[in-house]
């Protein structure tokens, strides 16, 4: 036997010893409980933007309901074990075996990849390729329900769609059916390409979203990064902030137009030193310089924010694994 195997059968042993320990000691660890929830809905007139008359979806008491239906929403465990304290025979409150099967699926997988500090190794291959997949599938799914249900067949199918599955679904408007017209028919063309001969067909509904998302990002682009940062940079450099006699706080105003002075003198810098026509020499060289200086603080403040992001994502993982799989921290009080 390898040492790099027996490694890993003593791992597997102590966690296994530590979760049978932890099952058996306190209130357990790794359950997650579910609260039955009523929800009555009634179909109202509401005015519209136009003010034509549309029917909505509205709460009302169960008496005055048209549709009904029950929501299983996460409860605390503190409000199972209130619940069952005071009668052990309720069944408001339960256990969700799916729920807590995910939960602890969720915990294997997140040890599968930190396992990967150590080597690379079955466990993490088999979370990596999950990982893949149900994102894969699950984007599909959201797609399907969130884009083409109520989006495509909402336009073309809107009474079928209201019936089967959402009734609270606005009807649309002539444009946004021939709109949606269009979109089925370059749908059909994008998936030209799966079958053996016409994948030139695929190219036409592809030039058409490159073409359409370039134009609207250039746009956005335009209006966000150049229009906004022009703007932001042309701000006036002293800012006078008024005191409360009338007069002004110089103290205050200092610092406002010591990040305006500062932001000037950044835009100023950068832009000479990204001129190449010029060469780098006398004052054009040391004001590349001081602008070198201000690129540098910019990276090294992007590169420590997306750092402290992963750290953050890190603490969550951990927060999970000690507050909601081994119950070992409780900073919500959801079970004390």
């Amino acid at each position: 036997m390898s040492r790099q195997r027996l490694t890993w059968i003593v791992l597997g042993v102590v966690l296994l010893a530590l979760l049978l320990v932890r099952g058996f000691v306190g209130q357990g660890l790794g359950r997650v409980y579910v609260q039955a929830d009523q929800v009555s809905l009634a179909q109202m007139d509401e005015k519209g933007a136009d003010g034509s008359l549309v029917k909505v979806w509205k709460p009302v008491p169960a008496a005055q309901a048209t549709q009904q239906w029950t929501e299983w929403n996460q409860a605390a465990p503190k409000a199972y074990f209130e619940a069952v304290a005071k009668n052990p025979a309720q069944t408001d409150i339960t256990l969700s075996w799916p729920r807590t099967i995910g939960l602890w699926l969720a915990a294997f997988f997140t040890l599968a990849i930190f396992s990967f500090l150590y080597s690379d190794n079955v466990f993490y291959k088999l979370a990596e390729a999950t990982v893949v997949g149900v994102s894969a599938a699950y984007w599909m799914v959201i797609g399907f329900w969130d884009t083409i249900v109520p989006k495509l067949f909402g336009a073309l199918t809107p009474d079928m769609v209201m019936k089967w599955v959402q009734p609270s679904l606005q009807p649309a408007g002539a444009m946004q059916q021939s709109s949606m017209w269009l979109a089925l028919v370059l749908g059909v063309m994008m998936l030209w390409r799966l079958a053996p001969r016409g994948g030139w067909i695929a190219a036409w509904p592809l030039a058409f979203i490159v073409g359409v998302t370039a134009g609207l990002k250039i746009v956005s682009h335009v209006e966000s990064d150049l229009m906004a940062q022009s703007v932001a940079t042309m701000q006036p450099v002293v800012q006078l902030v008024p005191a409360a006699d009338g007069g002004t706080d110089w103290y205050a105003s200092l610092w406002p137009t010591l990040a305006n002075a500062l932001v000037l003198v950044g835009v100023i810098c950068a832009l000479v030193y990204f001129l190449f026509s010029v060469q780098h020499k006398g004052v054009v060289g040391a004001t590349a310089r001081v602008g070198v200086w201000y690129l540098m603080i910019t990276f090294g403040a992007s590169f420590g924010f997306t750092v402290m992001g992963r750290i953050a994502l890190l603490a969550a993982r951990f927060e999970f694994l000690f507050d909601d799989w081994l119950w070992l921290i409780d900073p919500n009080h959801l079970r004390s």
